[in-house]
């Protein structure tokens, strides 16, 4: 899928170099600027200038006074040092003369500007140290350049051997793409920031108390916790007593203490946008909205601005970045090298019996130096019983690790037992690397990866046992030897190999993102330290944490709330703008950067992706031929075959019975062949062959294959003999043409794409026969020789790949009728076999009554039963949808879905047991599955059947959801206790809705795709775990207790943790009041309590393992962080940043990576080449393509043609989008009545109205009505225009708040035609759309699985009291919130402390022993397998394949002009030349119009007719025979071109090759025998004319003899002359018609021609054919019988061509014909009963 770019060639490159220009000139002044030390040591001063500027902050010498003279040290140095570098390098080059000039290179002026900063800093430095500048000035931001010298450290790796030109076009195109990109999601962002605005406004009605008054608003006058409010009685939260809804803002609140966040005005709107498109926080804007405004209108803006901007419009980038790496790639795969196999090359593998007598591969070093141990020792070293011991050890000593536990703190934890088998698993495996170490030698035990990663593991084990470097940061060693367990499955070794192994450009992205952190960290720290009230930016490590914070997107809305309210109003603008590129720049291109590598890794090479595609075609091929075991269980019992008795027969013997099946075929054996008599007649009906015994029938049916395979062997045979006959002499005159230098003397043009492949073909072809080719290279050269040689041994490998597929497919059919052939023999054998039950008859009645109502279906008929031509009806699409699934199945889906409706009004307060309402829809659901089930297991079987109802796990789904619901209508409990069986069952009746997923074929393509890559997933997840595993062993022998506190931060110890303390509640996170003199935050008292923090502990494994799944969502590491960092101690902050870069940039990538991987390959893209790749884009983009809705320019420079140019200027078009935004901007803020502003705005509307106005009207003046009517742009300009002139008429009529709204929302309608006026909006809108459209089913399963969790959660959780996140907004009482909820789940906001309050248990809950819907607890186990499966499978799986779908799109629309088989200049260009054919904007042309449209194509799609006169004719042939001379789809020519614009032998599959080389084949033959046919008539035409000439002599030499004759014997008479014309006439007639039939018979009939030759009454007088003799009807007999007969005689070896040829002077050209006809006749001959065709000009 990646490689869709051009292949990469093995050639030498010149190496590119974009790094500094060091090889300067020699110079006997300075010779040391050209040492590579200095080189080296130049780049060790940059990394040590940003250790100086990271040290160089007013909070690191306060902590760290020595430091300020350190670094001031330091950076004196580095200032001499770069400085002496500058001035030498001045010198070399001089300063600003000459071409290699200092200030004339960049990476020169880079390094000065660097010099300078560095002097700048250094002279601040000593400001400060004097105290003429105070440290806390914002002076220090003169360093914020400084931390940009870390780019010298690595810009000397920027050199790539590649050309400078191809580098330089990647770097902009992909410059260009992700601008465009970016201006995409920007165009989202004002689009939801416009909508903000109007839908919304300002959030500042809060819930105050009473006695608030104006200027007095304190933290004790909100409501705990702060709420918002509408003044508005009908929507939003209405305040409870006591309190009143106030605007903060009259009460005299600036905009700093109200929050940044909002929709005030379009800045800040937009500003809020983002930050709820980065999925964080975006939930608690959504309840204020729903607090202030009515609630449907926040879930439709929330909701829909979730799924278009952060789930498609923001994973557009990861497309665009896949696509520039897998460019970048391709290009760089000598630099980078490919990948190599996971066994070095120093190594083979050898087979080995291991001691249970198995054989076993082990790879064996063969080159490596043999060590002093005993043979014994090595064979027991290489033995698999070693390697099996070794690795059960390293399970033993994972799993004991895994049990420890914390004991508490009076345990010694030194000596106990843990400690001591850590020792003993130590010592086991010290003494195994000193086995393999004399064994193998040092030498060659250090040459292996494998035993250094063992040795490293060894060392450290060993010190960590020692009791005074126990339980420290060497326990890292104990718990990586379950790294050492990756070897037990060479499937994961392999996949890790596959991932990891190419290390390179992996660990180059993580040293470039570590190098990214460093550098933005130091730059933000030199931009905030001095910032007061602002501790994130004090120290190097705080500012390190924050902006790492921001790249894993956890919280760093509360950073940069924190700075911008620290900063002030007047820098919040360019603070917001500076964190949200570094967001959008480390979350939307690093991370994706990320997904691109391992994608790559993942990627076959482009050899190995045909042999694959071959391999999978043969395995495909491998049908079972077995039967299912549930029917091979038939084979098992004896064969008792139904036998019948014959009676009636006068025998005195007694007959034995005989096979029913055997006698079957001799049953009306006499109606049968007279029904299949009837049926072969044309006028039979189709009902005349229907037997009531329909099984004779089908039994005898392959005695007519077998005739017909007979008679089409024949027929096939003959046309490849004629296809290989004109193939020949196609060739060879075509090689004789070329070799005698006929196309010689012709000007030099540029083919097009279709000529050129068109010649490729051919010559192809003509390399595929050996013996032409041979024949007509003789006078070649030796290197032309050579070539051919290989060209002609490459197709034939071509060809042998042919016959492979040929014979594959031949396998397949086989193993079909092999299959078919053992359900017949146990159909036969077994009377049992294929009976519902056992009990119903196979064709039985009832079973064929069940059949008929299970399987019947709205079938539309699309074509045309006559000419077999596609109807094109209007509702295509509904009739689609309605023979999507049979009838009943559509009943079910209906039935289904109002259960689930139903479902949906439950509740723990309105139960089903004790609702009647709902209870009907209960009984209905189950009694319509009883009749559903019925039928089909009467129709299809229940088990034991070919096509029975358990026959995969879908009909096992459907029979566990019916008898739940049976169960639980049959019992329906009154009492359900929590956590009982009863709930069980209640829980299990929610999966109801997935009963959606078998019934709709589409639905189960989801689950295929989900489920198909199940092995790739089941990889990544054993990784994941085996990393969590790492760390949560790490972790539980380091923290496990230490994390335990008091809930006072002032108690430090657990004796002094006691009694009771005043603790301060948090009540808003989005004001920012300051406390008054005097005033408390609100607060109440509680109890001192010593205990772990309430969401995550690290006491035992399990605890350490849920604690670090949660961090690997990113959501709740930082709260960790901050613990850890608090309790334990900074450094052990390291400990977790690592887990969470591991998790999150590799991690969470690899499923990223793996469902892409496997939806490509569910799709067939994963194994398709570059070519093939191209052509499924080409396929694709094709198919969406539409003709132009332009019409033509009017054809006079009238009045019209000025306003049509006016119109279609880009100048004209410009200016309207731009009108288009200037009116947008007037949305900017909102349009209320009661604001004064609001008037002036809405008058500017109007004029711009009135503009749009006048523009539609231009529009169809130079279009004309009906012409702009085709456009459905213009008809959205015109609807959009109508709404504004009504809204005019209102405006002014009405002048109130629902005038104000109708504008607005004629305003953001019109916002959208911008995408119709840019090209990149235009391709990436259509991106997002036809991603939309292909997910939808995707979409449908995530909700249909997002609504069972819903009714499953309203069971577990509905009554669970409120907690932290569990609120009135956020809770599971009803199904419709608890959708709401997963929702917000999906997004990762906050879900695991909703899990954690849903675990509530007793003693902080209120417990019930008989009702669940009476107590508040919640249910532990449920609530961890609920949430951690909900939130892997469907923000882990599901959400990726919407990126998946989004990659593959965006490749369709958005490739650039040399990525694509056909352009999009191309594409349009044959839309100009559509609309000029088609003038009646219909669609379709006729076929004959065709030519003309191939005539007027220019470009790339040229038709030279002089030199491709051949392709010419094919294609129109094409278009003929394809559609029977009808007519033609703007599509199908469309599709014709695409075909012979590609080299099919490397774009198409092996299976459309074969139909499309057979297709032209076809093609190629037929309009050779055409080609032939035209110039054969014209010989004959002109031999014809020349005996015509000869025979006028002869004639008028008969005639004076003959009159002379008449005048001897007769007197003279006038009336003698009529006869001899009569007979002249005659003998013309005479002369002409058996040529042209003679002509006729000399080609076989073909498809293309037409029926025989008919004679109707007037042609009485014309010549007869009649046993080879042509005769003349009753007629007055010529006078000379000599003439008539050698006239008439035609059948005969005398025909007059002869006699006319002997007295003709040109007997060369006839003899010449003569042979033309007797090869042709020999050639193209075939058995056929029907006379000559009509010839078939072209």
């Amino acid at each position: 899928m990646l490689k869709r770019k051009q292949s990469s060639r093995v050639e030498a490159q010149p190496v590119t170099d974009f790094g500094p220009d060091e090889s300067l000139s020699d110079n006997a002044d300075i010779l040391w600027i050209n040492k590579p030390w200095v080189h080296s040591l130049l780049r060790i001063c940059a990394i040590i200038s940003v250790i100086s500027v990271c040290m160089n902050t007013p909070m690191t010498f306060e902590h760290y006074p020595p430091l300020q003279y350190v670094t001031f040290t330091l950076d004196t140095l580095l200032m001499f040092l770069y400085t002496a570098e500058m001035i030498a390098k001045m010198h070399i080059r001089g300063i600003v003369k000459g071409d290699n000039s200092y200030v004339k290179d960049r990476w020169c002026v880079f390094d000065g500007f660097m010099v300078f900063c560095l002097w700048v800093s250094l002279v601040l430095q000593v400001f400060e140290i004097a105290d003429i500048v105070d440290q806390m000035s914002p002076w220090g931001m003169l360093r914020i350049p400084r931390p940009l010298i870390m780019i010298r450290a690595f810009r000397i790796y920027f050199r790539f051997e590649l050309p400078r030109t191809r580098i330089t076009n990647i770097l902009k195109r992909s410059g260009e793409q992700i601008w465009s990109v970016s201006i995409f999601l920007l165009f989202f962002l004002l689009l939801y920031g416009i909508l903000g605005v109007q839908m919304f406004g300002t959030f500042t009605y809060h819930c105050v108390v009473n006695d608030t008054k104006p200027g007095n608003v304190t933290w004790n006058s909100l409501a705990i916790p702060d709420t918002h409010c509408s003044p508005e009685l009908e929507e939003g939260y209405q305040c409870p007593p006591g309190f009143k809804c106030m605007d903060l803002e009259d009460l005299g609140l600036s905009r700093q203490e109200l929050g940044y966040s909002g929709f005030n005005e379009i800045g800040t709107s937009i500003f809020t946008v983002y930050e709820a498109a980065s999925q964080e926080g975006w939930v608690f804007l959504m309840y204020r909205a729903i607090d202030s405004f009515p609630r449907w209108r926040s879930y439709f803006y929330f909701i829909t601005l979730i799924f278009f901007l952060a789930w498609l419009v923001k994973n557009v980038f990861i497309a665009v970045i896949i696509e520039t790496f897998a460019e970048i790639r391709v290009q760089f795969q000598q630099m980078w090298g490919s990948r190599s196999s996971t066994t070095s090359t120093a190594t083979t593998q050898m087979f080995h019996e291991d001691a249970a007598g198995g054989w076993q591969l082990v790879a064996v070093d063969v080159n490596k130096p043999q060590g002093r141990a005993p043979a014994c020792l090595q064979q027991m070293m290489r033995s698999s019983v070693f390697h099996m011991f070794i690795l059960s050890m390293v399970t033993v000593d994972v799993i004991v690790a895994a049990s420890n536990y914390h004991k508490g703190e009076s345990f010694r934890r030194q000596y106990d037992e843990f400690y001591l088998a850590e020792v003993a698993f130590t010592v086991l495996f010290d003494l195994e690397a000193l086995l393999k170490i004399w064994c193998l030698g040092f030498t060659g035990y250090i040459s292996s990866s494998l035993h250094k990663f063992e040795l490293l593991l060894v060392i450290g084990t060993t010190l960590h046992v020692y009791p005074d470097l126990y339980h420290s940061q060497f326990t890292y060693f104990q718990v990586l030897r379950v790294v050492r367990l990756i070897k037990i499955s060479p499937a994961l070794e392999d996949f890790v190999y596959k991932i990891f192994g190419p290390g390179k450009k992996l660990g180059s992205l993580v040293v470039f993102t570590a190098s990214l952190l460093i550098v933005m960290s130091a730059i933000s720290l030199q931009m905030f330290c001095f910032v007061e009230e602002l501790d994130r930016f004090t120290t190097f490590p705080r500012a390190f944490m924050s902006m790492f914070q921001i790249l894993t997107q956890e919280g760093w809305v509360d950073v940069m709330d924190q700075t911008l309210n620290a900063v002030g109003h007047m820098w919040a603008p360019v603070v917001a703008i500076y964190f949200i590129l570094y967001h959008l720049f480390a979350t939307l291109i690093l991370l994706s950067l990320f997904v691109a590598v391992i994608l790559d890794n993942l990627e076959l090479d482009e050899d190995l992706k045909k042999l694959k595609q071959l391999k999978q075609s043969e395995a495909n091929a491998d049908t079972k031929e077995k039967l299912p075991l549930r029917l091979r269980i038939f084979e098992k019992f004896p064969n008792r075959p139904q036998m019948v008795k014959i009676s009636k027969l006068p025998s005195d013997f007694t007959v034995p019975k005989i096979r029913e099946s055997f006698m079957k075929q001799f049953i009306d054996r006499q109606q049968q062949d007279t029904c299949c008599l009837l049926r072969s007649l044309p006028s039979a009906s189709s009902s005349s062959c229907d037997h009531p015994k329909r099984s004779a029938i089908e039994d005898n049916r392959y005695i007519d294959q077998k005739l017909r395979k007979s008679v089409f062997s024949i027929r096939a045979r003959n046309l490849l003999e004629k296809e290989t006959a004109v193939t020949k002499i196609l060739r060879a005159c075509t090689r004789q043409r070329m070799l005698s230098g006929s196309f010689e003397g012709q000007p030099a043009k540029e083919r097009s794409i279709l000529s050129v492949q068109h010649h490729i073909r051919q010559e192809r072809r003509s390399l595929r026969h050996g013996s032409n080719s041979q024949r007509i290279s003789r006078g070649k050269s030796l290197e032309t020789l050579t070539q051919d040689h290989s060209n002609t041994v490459r197709y034939r490998n071509a060809q042998r790949e042919d016959s492979e597929i040929k014979m594959i497919q031949e396998k397949k059919e086989q193993a079909e009728m092999k299959r078919k052939v053992q359900e017949e023999e146990l159909r036969e054998n077994h009377p049992y076999f294929d009976k519902p039950l056992f009990i119903v008859g196979r064709e039985h009645r009832f079973r064929n009554f069940c059949r008929v109502v299970v399987r019947a279906r709205f079938n539309a008929s699309k074509t045309d039963p006559v000419t077999g031509a596609v109807k094109n009806t209007k509702y295509h699409q509904l009739y689609d949808l309605l023979g999507l699934v049979t009838y009943l199945d559509w009943v079910m889906i209906i039935v289904t879905i109002c259960s689930c409706i139903s479902m949906m009004f439950e509740s723990p307060f309105r139960r089903v047991m004790h609702a009647p309402t709902l209870q009907i829809a209960e009984y209905v659901f189950v009694i319509f599955m009883s009749i559903e089930l019925n039928l089909k297991i009467m129709a299809d079987g229940l088990f034991f059947t070919p096509t029975a109802v358990i026959r995969d796990f879908g009909g096992v789904m459907d029979i566990f959801i019916y008898l739940v619901s049976l169960i639980f209508l049959c019992w329906m409990p009154q009492n359900v206790p929590a956590e009982s069986g009863a709930q069980l069952l209640m829980v299990l009746r929610c999966l109801r809705p997935l009963r959606i997923f078998k019934l709709v074929p589409q639905m189960r393509k989801v689950v295929r795709e989900l489920f198909s890559g199940f092995k790739e997933i089941f990889l990544v997840s054993i990784l994941l775990l085996t990393l969590m595993l790492v760390f949560a062993s790490f972790g539980v022998q380091l923290f496990a207790g230490k994390l335990a506190k008091c809930n006072d931060p002032n108690i430090l110890r657990r004796e002094d943790c006691n009694g009771i303390f005043r603790i301060n509640v948090s009540v808003s996170k989005n004001l920012n009041l300051k406390l008054r003199p005097g005033e408390k935050k609100p607060g109440f008292w509680v109890p001192r309590v010593w205990a772990n923090p309430r969401n995550f502990n690290f006491d035992n494994v399990g605890n350490a393992m849920l604690a670090l799944f949660e961090v690997l969502s990113l959501k709740g590491w930082v709260e960790v962080r901050d613990v850890i960092i608090h309790r334990v101690g900074p450094m052990h902050g390291i400990y977790i940043h690592v887990f969470v870069f591991l998790g999150c940039m590799i991690g969470l990538t690899l499923f990223v990576g793996v469902v892409i991987a496997n939806f490509n390959e569910n799709k067939g893209t994963a194994l398709l080449t570059v070519d093939q790749r191209r052509w499924e884009d080409l396929k694709s983009r094709l198919k969406i393509a539409q003709p132009l809705h332009l019409p033509p320019r009017p054809d006079n420079d009238g009045f019209r043609a000025k306003m049509y140019d006016i119109t279609q200027h880009p100048f004209f078009k410009r200016t309207i989008a731009l009108l288009v935004l200037a009116q947008s901007v007037l949305l900017s803020v909102k349009w209320d009545v009661e604001d004064p502003v609001t008037v002036p705005l809405a008058t500017m509307s109007v004029v711009f109205t009135f503009i749009f106005v006048l523009e539609v009207t231009m529009k169809i003046i130079a279009m004309s009505p009906a012409g702009f009517w085709q456009s459905r742009r213009n008809r959205y300009d015109l609807l959009v225009t109508s709404l504004g002139v009504i809204w005019v008429v209102l405006h002014f009529a009405l002048l109130n708040a629902y005038t104000y709204m109708m504008g607005a929302c004629v305003i953001v309608f019109r916002f959208f035609s911008i995408c119709g006026k840019h090209v990149t909006l235009k391709m990436l809108l259509l991106t997002v759309v036809v991603s939309m459209y292909k997910s939808f089913f995707i979409i449908v399963g995530m909700f249909l699985l997002l609504l069972c969790y819903a009714f499953a959660g309203v069971v577990l959780f509905g009554t669970v009291k409120y907690g932290e996140n569990i609120n009135r907004h956020a809770n599971f009482s009803s199904a419709g919130k608890a959708i709401t909820v997963l929702f917000r789940i999906v997004t990762g906001e906050d879900w695991n402390k909703i899990m954690h309050d849903c675990m509530v248990q007793p003693p902080f809950c209120t417990p019930d022993e008989f009702t669940y819907w009476a107590t508040d607890c919640g249910n532990y186990a449920g609530a961890l397998m609920y949430f951690c499966s909900f939130y892997v499978i469907i923000a882990y799986i599901m959400l990726n394949l919407l990126v998946a779908i989004i990659v593959e799109n965006f490749s369709l629309f958005y490739s650039t002009e040399e990525d694509q088989l056909l352009s999009y200049n191309d594409l349009r260009h044959f839309q100009i030349i559509w609309n000029m054919v088609d003038d009646k904007r219909e669609g379709v042309i006729p076929t004959f119009r065709v030519k003309f449209l191939l005539r007027l194509l220019r470009g790339r799609l040229e038709v030279d007719l002089d030199k491709d006169k051949l392709l010419f004719k094919h294609m129109c042939y094409e278009m003929e025979r394809l559609h029977n001379g009808g007519d033609v789809t703007f599509h199908d020519v469309l599709s014709m071109l695409s075909y012979r614009s590609v080299d099919i032998r490397k774009s198409l599959q092996l299976e459309e090759l074969l139909a499309r080389e057979q297709l032209e084949y076809t093609i190629e033959e037929e309009v050779a025998k055409q080609t032939i046919r035209m110039w054969l008539k014209k010989c004959l035409k002109r031999i014809r004319a020349k005996q015509q000439q000869s025979c006028s002599i002869i004639d008028s030499l008969k005639v004076s003899q003959q009159q002379e004759l008449s005048r001897f014997l007769n007197p003279p008479s006038i009336e003698t002359t009529q006869p001899s014309e009569d007979m002249n006439a005659n003998s013309q007639d005479n002369n002409m018609q058996p040529e042209t039939s003679s002509q006729q018979q000399l080609l076989s009939p073909t498809l293309s021609d037409r029926g025989g030759s008919r004679q109707d009454a007037a042609d009485a007088g014309k010549p007869q054919r009649k046993f080879g003799q042509w005769r003349l009807p009753s007629a007055p007999k010529p006078i000379s019988h000599s003439v008539s007969s050698v006239n008439l005689r035609f059948g005969g070896r005398t025909t007059m061509k002869s006699v006319v040829c002997k007295m003709n002077p040109m007997t060369d050209a006839a003899s010449c014909g003569s042979e033309v006809k007797k090869w042709w006749t020999r050639q193209l001959t075939v058995e056929s009963d029907e006379s000559g065709d009509d010839l078939l000009d072209i």
